[in-house]
């Protein structure tokens, strides 16, 4: 969450404004809180005080019959109440979630088009649903998990409508190297978080295609893995200032790609400004 944070007060900066804002897995907690008019200075704030390990729970019923240690409910709750309970189609800014339905592996887009009357906070915790530590939730005939298990094509499709072309804001870890504790058994919910920790680092660090790179930002959050509940103040403020200097340093030169290769082929789109698409999970 700090880092996709970062993100949005560097675009602020570099007075890049935008209509529409799509969020993945932990990206959609920061994008659904920008469409609901939060500024990155209160988000930054929020990421500061907020304890994620509220959210944790290791209930073994549940997981044997929901597929997750976790119901998430008590997220959306928290998530329902920093949103006022909007739904999309009270939004000022188009904001979209994805996340994945495992029955088929495709995406499935929650946005004012699709759910105008859905509360965001709900499909904000779909989008979250990170296996084994959040239980499966359905909807309709969807059985919904984690946003980010979807391959990255699935994210680049025209958001607007209009041609405008979206950046994707990714975050990536790095291996864990030479960090063990020494003990020789582990809890059976100790298992299962280094066992979710190392499915979604994966995930993190998975390649990016040629086709797609001009378009990407690429944050690189270290040794801390895309699952991590204990987050220091020190740590959550060394992710906001990641995602916003990688983003100062990094888009001005793609945007500058992006107008090279743009000006010369009618039609040209209502916006060279990118479309923030946030994708990753803290």
């Amino acid at each position: 969450m700090p880092a996709h944070v970062g993100v949005l007060k560097a675009l602020d900066e570099l007075n890049i404004g935008f209509d529409h804002i799509v969020g993945v897995s932990g990206g959609s907690i920061v994008a659904g809180l920008r469409a609901a008019g939060w500024s990155p200075a209160a988000m930054k704030q929020l990421a500061l005080d907020v304890d994620f390990r509220q959210f944790r729970e290791f209930n073994l019923y549940q997981l044997v019959f929901r597929g997750g240690l976790s119901s998430g409910d008590h997220f959306e709750t928290w998530m329902n109440d920093k949103l006022d309970g909007k739904c999309f189609q009270d939004l000022t800014i188009d904001l979209h979630v994805v996340a994945t339905d495992v029955r088929n592996g495709a995406p499935v887009v929650f946005d004012r088009h699709h759910s105008p009357n859905l509360p965001v906070a709900r499909a904000i915790r779909y989008s979250m649903g990170i296996p084994l530590l959040f239980a499966y939730k359905e909807y309709e005939k969807h059985l919904m998990v984690d946003g980010c298990i979807l391959s990255e094509d699935a994210l680049r499709c025209d958001w607007a409508r209009d041609g405008t072309p979206c950046c994707c804001f990714r975050l990536r870890a790095a291996e864990r190297v030479g960090q063990h504790e020494g003990r020789r058994w582990v809890s059976l919910p100790d298992y299962l978080q280094l066992l979710i920790r190392a499915f979604m680092t994966t995930i993190s660090r998975e390649y990016v295609q040629d086709s797609f790179w001009s378009t990407t930002v690429v944050i690189d959050t270290g040794h801390i893995s895309p699952l991590e509940f204990r987050l220091s103040p020190t740590e959550k403020l060394g992710l906001f200032d990641i995602g916003y200097s990688t983003t100062l340093a990094v888009l001005p030169t793609k945007m500058t790609n992006w107008h090279a290769n743009t000006s010369v082929l009618p039609p040209a789109p209502k916006s060279l400004e990118p479309l923030p698409v946030l994708t990753g999970c803290e």
